[in-house]
């Protein structure tokens, strides 16, 4: 069955704004235009907006969206099932967070009593789905199942004061970073302080820490682009800094 822009925005709840845009911005091409100039979509068509529709669901942006489906070596089935064990999370972090609020109320009321480490495991949950949605893949295939299995089950072990430690880290980190940037030597004494702070940071979410560990770590901040952006934000290189500076804290520098 084919469609028009019109016909196809219906069927999917988007605007034909939207569809023209996508298909500007080359994310979804109609099959072809006919003689009265209108875009005309097929079966394909249909099934790839589908897929772009459950990445944008799940909070992808469409220019990450447009290099997963217009890559040569994208598989819809395995994205498919990449999408329903993400919304099984979601519905898993949901439940929690429904589950969180009735006991919170029931406490409230005086009907039960709620531990301060039980109030905020569903926030902890969500963390562990965005870093899995986030960098699992990357992790998981660099360093194994196991060391991104462990590291979820540490987080969601956490009391409320160790969250707040790591969060703390987090924030350390990224300003002794930015001040250490700016020197440009990631052999001097601040770039180390930033390096120790980041081990001191990655300790929390692994119960073994190795150099080689961590110098991997500095590297696939430098390899992937998604953790590279993140420490490129404000300033451009920083991402190879700190990688520089892990590789002279652990002496795997070459």
């Amino acid at each position: 069955m084919e469609y028009t822009v019109q016909k196809l925005g219906k069927l999917a709840g988007i605007s034909t704004r939207t569809l023209r845009y996508y298909d500007e911005i080359g994310i979804l091409k109609p099959a072809r235009i006919n003689s009265s100039g209108y875009r005309i979509y097929g079966q394909e068509e249909v099934d790839l907006l589908q897929q772009i529709l459950f990445f944008r669901e799940l909070g992808f942006p469409l220019d990450k969206i447009g290099e997963i489906v217009t890559a040569p070596s994208f598989d819809s089935a395995r994205a498919l099932r990449s999408h329903y064990a993400q919304l099984l999370d979601r519905r898993k972090q949901l439940d929690v967070l429904i589950t969180n609020v009735e006991h919170t109320i029931a406490a409230a009321e005086g009907r039960t009593t709620m531990t301060n480490q039980q109030k905020f495991e569903g926030f902890k949950q969500q963390l562990v789905n965005d870093n899995e949605k986030q960098y699992g893949e990357e992790i998981r295939q660099k360093f194994g199942d196991d060391a991104m299995d462990q590291s979820n089950r540490k987080l969601m072990g956490m009391t409320q004061e160790q969250y707040d430690e790591v969060t703390r880290l987090e924030g350390e980190v990224k300003a002794a970073l930015a001040e250490a940037f700016k020197d440009g030597d990631p052999a001097s004494e601040s770039a180390q302080k930033a390096a120790d702070l980041h081990k001191q940071w990655l300790s929390y979410h692994s119960s073994q820490y190795s150099k080689e560990a961590h110098a991997g770590i500095a590297q696939m901040y430098v390899d992937d682009e998604r953790f590279k952006a993140y420490y490129d934000a404000e300033k451009p290189g920083t991402a190879e800094f700190l990688r520089d500076a892990v590789l002279i804290y652990t002496g795997m520098k070459p």
